[in-house]
């Protein structure tokens, strides 16, 4: 494919969705794709290595960093909001797990409209895009043959098992299969790794397809706006990788179709400095009023989460001191000529999906277990060993929204976590659970000691407040360009934004109620998903 500025397919973002999308669509050869990246290639070690995702966590070259507005609810603090900015986006730092969430998540979805959207719908596209190598998996519900390596971890931690038969100690069931339909239970979760190493979207998608001649991949390329002719999305208009002089933006034109990929905060935020979004919100930051669309960066969920921290006697969870010296030494090695051990840990080992209460229908909290003493205090790590145990809310009721107030820099977003104290009293019940494993000999018997909220923290209201001063997300905002049929949708079941011509949301934004757990497989879902229709929309043009 010849150098041009022309393309069949604009693709903005290079994420989970993005880099599915550009594989599919640059399937047929009679298309041309350019896709494009605001990062840097994937090419740092830490993406590589799955330990890495602790420095990731903080990296600005490989992360856009977004912080959130005050939070009212959590006594007016700020709360990070980690975004890949690289090839892969964020399954390039997120934590691996693989998780689909619940068949009444997708049904959910149908009712409100989403027609092609219910779970035996989706359920297709989950399976075309796995390569899941446990062979005890029931192929009704996993794929073998796809580009996304699904697997378990090679060495997980002995307190993984620990925090498994403390969580039976208190009847809640073991589960096998997180990404059955209606997953229950606790575990040892399943990774988006190969051979011991992260397989983001960019290695699984993008890696195997990079000589095709049809498919341009360009990576320190900004995008500033959808370029529109009246209804129709006609290019971009960008900055950087060579585009422009001296600074200066330019443009890339799509014959066919504009698609934004860029999550939940970017795909909101590029609509509205394209002046499309509530006119009000436009104007706020003086720009130019192209199509009212009020539902724009509205109805932002994320799962609001907090942690249960101990220290421990024992050094069997990991951990950073003077006896553990030797340890990382040898895990270093481990991992160097073997890709095993410690450094192909992601981490968050284990958990599992649990009801608070025997009324609830399906589980309402899940449990992300980190075998070693996680900071409370924004840290990367905290000196010696321990076990932190999150809990975060399933279906939050809380909303909030992606903004602009300047016509430059990041966008405002309020997480709104908390709002709605419905979300507090079911993380109260949650957080209550999660002591209590924590409490049980399997694990108590690495002498544990809870460091925070403390053991002076009994009351409702003392939790109330530990959860208000520590809560935090697990980085899951989804929402903020949701399909639907009414006044509020952004985009229709076949994810067109309404109110334009040849402009689709293709990435976790288009939820219209957040799933059941870990949002980067749903990304991919939606992704390949989008990917037929897209195809079939071409055929019929």
């Amino acid at each position: 494919m010849q150098d041009s500025s022309q393309f069949d397919y604009v693709i903005v973002g290079a994420g989970s969705a993005g880099a599915t999308l550009a594989n599919r669509l640059s399937a047929d050869p009679s298309v041309t794709v350019c896709l494009l990246e605001a990062g840097p290639p994937d090419l740092s070690p830490l993406i590589r290595t799955p330990l890495g995702l602790i420095r990731l966590s903080k990296d600005r070259r490989h992360n856009w960093l977004f912080a959130s507005t005050p939070q009212a609810a959590l006594d007016g603090r700020r709360v990070s909001v980690p975004r890949g900015r690289v090839l892969g986006g964020s399954s390039a730092i997120n934590g691996m797990i693989y998780i689909r969430g619940h068949r009444a998540d997708y049904d959910g979805w149908a009712k409100l409209g989403c027609t092609g959207w219910d779970y035996e719908s989706v359920l297709p596209y989950f399976r075309r895009s796995e390569a899941n190598d446990d062979p005890a998996l029931d192929d009704r519900f996993h794929g073998r043959d796809g580009p996304l390596s699904v697997t378990r971890l090679r060495d997980p931690s002995r307190l993984d098992h620990d925090f498994t038969a403390a969580a039976a100690g208190l009847q809640l069931r073991r589960c096998d299969d997180f990404n059955a339909p209606e997953p229950e239970g606790v575990g040892i979760y399943q990774v988006t790794q190969k051979d011991g190493e992260r397989h983001s979207t960019a290695a699984a998608f993008l890696e195997p397809v990079r000589a095709r001649k049809n498919l341009r991949v360009v990576t320190g390329a900004e995008v500033l706006r959808v370029r529109m002719d009246g209804a129709r999305a006609v290019g971009v208009e960008l900055r950087g990788a060579g585009f422009g002089k001296d600074g200066a933006p330019d443009s890339i034109t799509a014959r066919g179709e504009v698609i934004l990929c860029a999550g939940a905060i970017g795909s909101p935020d590029l609509l509205l400095r394209s002046g499309i979004g509530a006119a009000s919100d436009i104007r706020t930051f003086g720009g130019e009023v192209h199509t009212d669309l009020p539902g724009v960066g509205r109805n932002l969920q994320d799962h609001v989460d907090v942690m249960v921290i101990c220290k421990s006697r024992s050094a069997a969870p990991y951990g950073i001191s003077v006896r553990a010296l030797p340890r990382l030494a040898g895990e270093a090695l481990n991992w160097a000529f073997r890709h095993r051990g410690m450094f192909a840990s992601n981490m968050v080992e284990a958990g599992g999906f649990v009801r608070t209460s025997p009324s609830e229908t399906r589980p309402d909290v899940q449990f992300h277990l980190i075998p070693g003493r996680k900071s409370h205090r924004g840290r990367m790590v905290e000196w010696g060993h321990g076990v932190s145990l999150h809990t975060c809310v399933l279906r939050p009721e809380s909303r909030g929204s992606v903004t602009r107030v300047a016509p430059d820099g990041p966008p405002e977003i309020d997480l709104g976590l908390l709002a709605d104290d419905r979300d507090t009293e079911r993380l109260l019940k949650g957080v209550r659970l999660a002591r209590q494993i924590l409490k049980q000999d399997p694990l108590a018997r690495h002498g544990l000691t809870e460091i925070v909220p403390g053991d002076t923290a009994t009351s409702d209201d003392d939790l109330r407040a530990h959860i208000r001063a520590q809560a935090r997300t697990v980085y899951h905002p989804v929402g903020t360009c949701a399909m639907g049929t009414g006044r509020d949708a952004v985009t229709d079941p076949r994810l067109k934004v309404r109110g334009t011509e040849n402009l689709r949301v293709v990435d976790a934004s288009i939820m219209p109620l957040i799933v059941s757990g870990n949002t980067n497989a749903p990304a991919i879902m939606i992704a390949e998903k989008a990917a037929d229709m897209i195809a079939e929309d071409r055929r019929r043009a």
